[in-house]
């Protein structure tokens, strides 16, 4: 089950007073714990009521008002949401916590609503499929896709050609034989054995994923990565590299949606489509 553990305010936090060093470091412990034993989902700390406001709601008629805000001890400072077998473990949880507040404090545990406790009024599941799509966007929204290139067995010499051609910067290089978990038998084609399982480079804001594979028969089909530059000249360094020893597929020229634009396979077979944007961003 999931709750909302709140944390009421107290005139000091009221007052914008920041917590101690030697809270913060044990409010971050503590935090470190919930994190390892997998019950903390999320939390942050809420500045005082003075910085906020609030929306009334009266038929069709919204009224705002600027914080702060009477009555501290309804107000919240801060709040987790955690995921716990029972509400009993929460209330485990929130007693091992250090005192939020300099002064005395409360803080409370709150159930979250799961569809399941909507069943009655959605007998046909059409609100809990709706619910569903949101939270797929939800998670979606945090996502990255980064592409993973696999060059049968050329991986060293490809980020060797990436980084003069592109200055690409290398980040992590992992080989077969340095692996703490070597791969399934029959797997590896003989030979590969100090070959790169696993290596990153970086171009301009983007992070590839490369790795020689585990055979020397993977293809580059139905994609292209597209590298945006700056300026014509950067362009047209950047895509006389790359077609050394590949093939042009289209020269830099001008179109409608780029005043410099062209695409080219490289010798490993990766195909680019190399541009400037019209806005030069």
């Amino acid at each position: 089950m999931r709750v909302m553990v709140l944390v009421k305010a107290s005139p000091s936090s009221e007052a914008g007073t920041l917590p101690s060093e030697e809270l913060m470091l044990a409010m971050g412990q503590f935090n470190q714990e919930l994190v390892e034993a997998g019950v903390m989902k999320a939390g942050e700390g809420l500045k005082p009521s003075s910085t906020g406001y609030r929306v009334h709601f009266s038929g069709k008629n919204r009224t705002v008002t600027d914080g702060p805000f009477a009555e501290t001890k309804e107000l919240i400072a801060g709040f987790w949401i955690w995921e716990v077998q029972s509400v009993e473990e929460a209330i485990h949880w929130v007693k091992r916590c250090p005192n939020p507040m300099p002064d005395e404090s409360d803080i409370e545990i709150r159930p979250i609503y799961e569809m399941t406790d909507f069943a009655e009024n959605d007998p046909f599941g059409e609100v809990a499929k709706q619910e569903q799509m949101v939270l797929q966007k939800l998670s979606t929204q945090s996502s990255r896709i980064t592409p993973y290139l696999f060059f049968s067995g050329r991986c060293e010499e490809a980020l060797d050609f990436y980084q003069h051609a592109l200055g690409a910067k290398i980040g992590m290089v992992m080989r077969f034989d340095e692996s703490p978990s070597p791969p399934p038998e029959g797997m590896l084609q003989p030979g590969f054995e100090k070959k790169i399982m696993h290596a990153d480079f970086t171009v301009g804001r983007m992070q590839i994923m490369a790795s020689d594979g585990c055979d020397d028969k993977s293809k580059f089909e139905g994609f292209r990565l597209a590298l945006s530059l700056p300026t014509e000249a950067d362009a047209r360094r950047a895509f006389d590299a790359l077609a050394e020893g590949g093939a042009i597929d289209m020269p830099l020229t001008a179109t409608f949606w780029s005043p410099c634009y062209g695409m080219v396979t490289d010798k490993f077979n990766v195909g680019w489509m190399v541009m400037v944007t019209a806005d030069g961003q």
